[in-house]
């Protein structure tokens, strides 16, 4: 099999090395036979598509080759392409799919970011409990202003998503003596929450949390979820965490909610747009803290589990089993 990765051009934070890849086949030796090679500008990309069966690049990467139909339009350019490989676990930006052919598999890397997702999203729970964005404010006046807190145990937890982000938070909130219960497409038990209902339930468990995190992915079906109806379910001082994409909510609906008091306060990864712009009101609602879209992504660790999942990947396809991270696009991941 040949498989080529192509790496964006200028990236240095996450490219996909000779030498990652060296330890990857060090790891699973049973993929010492695969043909590999890298590029990150054009003629690399050109010269080694003509015989890759295998793609390994970024969403972004994808989306300007492929996402006009190109690809449906003419294999010319990627003649033998059989399987793309994102290293990405959510793949929404390629949504709708109809560029995809059926004859070629897409994967993403779903289970790379499991670790570094559950430690963020214990964190930002932690930092709702103990009112850093409030305090953050302060320090920003000047102004000492204590404001005392409570611990995360015997609190409600509702966790939308329970994929690897989702999940990974899930047992660490237990570990911390939450009660967690889980939202997501069916109502099938979870080894880390309490009780999980059906997204179409979600209205049913809203009133309880004292906290609530948003993980899942963002679908047709998940596109707005939080809207300003939902927002007012939730117990006047609940908490949000949002580490999965900002259509998830009602972006200026969260932001009511805060400056109304509703809110006890929100942490996000994400916002509509991003780059956030400087003028944005979001820069500014009162309760709210921002991170820049890095939540569950360790430059240590990125690369090498993504990789591990390629191959698991290529493992089951060998065995003629159906490759795990094979997204389906009538769902949406």
């Amino acid at each position: 099999m040949r498989i080529h990765v192509q790496n964006p051009a200028g990236e240095t934070v996450f490219p996909i090395t000779s030498a990652q890849w060296q330890a990857a086949v060090a790891r699973a030796p049973d993929m010492a036979d695969l043909q590999v090679s890298f590029a990150h500008d054009e003629a690399g990309y050109a010269a080694a598509m003509q015989e890759a069966t295998l793609l390994v690049t970024w969403t972004r990467e994808v989306l300007a080759r492929f996402g006009q139909g190109q690809l449906k339009a003419s294999r010319a350019a990627a003649p033998k392409l059989q399987t793309i490989f994102c290293t990405s676990a959510g793949l929404d930006r390629l949504a709708p799919f109809a560029w995809l052919p059926d004859d070629v598999a897409l994967l993403n890397n779903r289970g790379a970011h499991a670790n570094k997702a559950g430690e963020f999203g214990i964190m930002a729970l932690l930092m709702l409990a103990n009112h850093i964005p409030y305090f953050a404010e302060r320090q920003r006046e000047a102004r000492w202003a204590p404001r005392f807190a409570s611990v995360l145990a015997g609190r409600r937890l509702v966790v939308v998503g329970l994929g690897s982000l989702g999940g990974a938070v899930a047992a660490r909130a237990k570990q911390f003596g939450m009660t967690v219960t889980g939202v997501r497409h069916t109502a099938a038990p979870h080894e880390s929450c309490d009780r999980v209902v059906a997204q179409s339930d979600i209205d049913s468990v809203l009133p309880e949390a004292d906290y609530l995190l948003l993980a899942c992915p963002l679908t047709p079906q998940t596109r707005g979820l939080m809207d300003a109806r939902r927002f007012a379910l939730l117990p006047r001082g609940a908490r949000v965490v949002n580490m999965g994409r900002g259509g998830l909510w009602d972006q200026e609906a969260m932001a009511d909610a805060l400056e109304a008091g509703h809110l006890g306060g929100v942490v996000t990864d994400v916002t509509t747009p991003e780059p956030l712009p400087a003028e944005h009101r979001l820069w500014r609602t009162p309760g709210l803290f921002i991170t820049p879209h890095m939540s569950s992504d360790d430059p240590e660790t990125y690369n090498d589990n993504s990789l591990d999942i390629l191959f698991a990947n290529l493992r089951a396809a060998r065995a003629g089993k159906a490759m795990p991270n094979r997204v389906l696009p009538e769902k949406g991941y």
